[in-house]
């Protein structure tokens, strides 16, 4: 993951150098060799992709390619805002730097756990929701496209919605393997340390508009911006409707920047017209040349 344009390009290279220094580890030879066990921790996967995105769209700008919008996922979402010119690739890292070690620890503090649900609609969804409560928190994290939802809350009630998705046919149903509830009222433990690391860089209007996940509304104010990244933390990603409210909002073609494929996939099931291109590696970049 970035590997190829850290051995390629002598500014990437700097920004790992920047981010290990921040972070006090080596965040190149974590990304690039692992070991998983250790890429997994939420403390350090957190900053991995968010300096791979930022870096690769670093490399975009450089040659002409800069977004008319953008928004991210969760934790792309702090890349979306640097994107768009909110904050600096310095000030965001402090900040990820923060949201991840607090995540982390509030991981540790109430032992949540997260489910992926495919092939539910609305109304089975608030059923799964309302038998499974009565084993603990649990609410919906992420509103990803039609049919698939994540599910996010005590571990408990997490184990209980899968069993009871089973037991209404849903198509599947699985416990995912994470660290933490993340997008649940159980990530309150991180939120005044987030509000402090938040309030300590300066959130300027940005440059385009940012599709937040909390609203899954255009932003272009600086103060609001940073309320909504503190919103996120405990509310659900509303990647459907961003993706919608692009459309409606005039754009039609989205790029992926950063490792995977993931929200490629979602906004074709969300908009199966939609055009999506995906950049993440030095051969994605090349390809602009061809």
């Amino acid at each position: 993951m970035g590997q190829d344009l850290y051995e390629t390009f002598p500014a990437v290279k700097d920004m790992y150098a920047e981010a290990g220094a921040v972070l006090g580890c080596d965040l190149a030879e974590i990304s690039f060799t692992g070991p998983d066990e250790t890429l997994k921790q939420t403390q350090y996967t957190q900053p991995a992709l968010f300096v791979h995105s930022v870096a690769m769209n670093t490399l975009l700008a450089e040659r002409g390619y800069t977004p008319e919008a953008t928004a991210g996922h969760s934790l792309g979402e702090y890349s979306a805002v640097v994107a768009a010119g909110t904050l600096t690739f310095s000030e965001a890292l402090r900040v990820v730097k923060v949201r991840a070690e607090e995540m982390a620890k509030a991981g540790e503090t109430a032992r949540g756990s997260m489910a992926a649900i495919i092939g539910a609609d609305e109304s089975q969804i608030e059923e799964i929701c309302q038998t499974a409560e009565a084993d603990g928190v649990i609410v919906p994290a992420n509103l990803n496209a039609p049919g698939q939802v994540v599910l996010s809350g005590d571990a408990g009630a997490i184990a209980k919605a899968v069993e009871v998705a089973k037991t209404l046919g849903i198509r599947r149903a699985m416990q995912l393997n994470v660290s933490g509830a993340f997008h649940s009222p159980l990530m309150k433990p991180a939120r005044d340390a987030l509000q402090e690391a938040l309030n300590s860089v300066t959130f300027r209007d940005s440059n385009v508009p940012v599709y937040q996940n909390a609203t899954a509304q255009a932003e272009k104010s600086g103060i609001n911006i940073r309320e909504n990244l503190v919103k996120q933390l405990e509310n659900p990603v509303r990647w459907e409707a961003i993706i919608r409210a692009f459309w409606v909002g005039g754009y039609k073609e989205f790029y992926e920047v950063g490792s995977g494929k993931v929200l490629q996939g979602l906004n074709r099931r969300i908009l199966p017209e939609s055009i999506n291109v995906g950049f993440g590696t030095v051969s994605d970049l090349d390809k602009l040349n061809v």
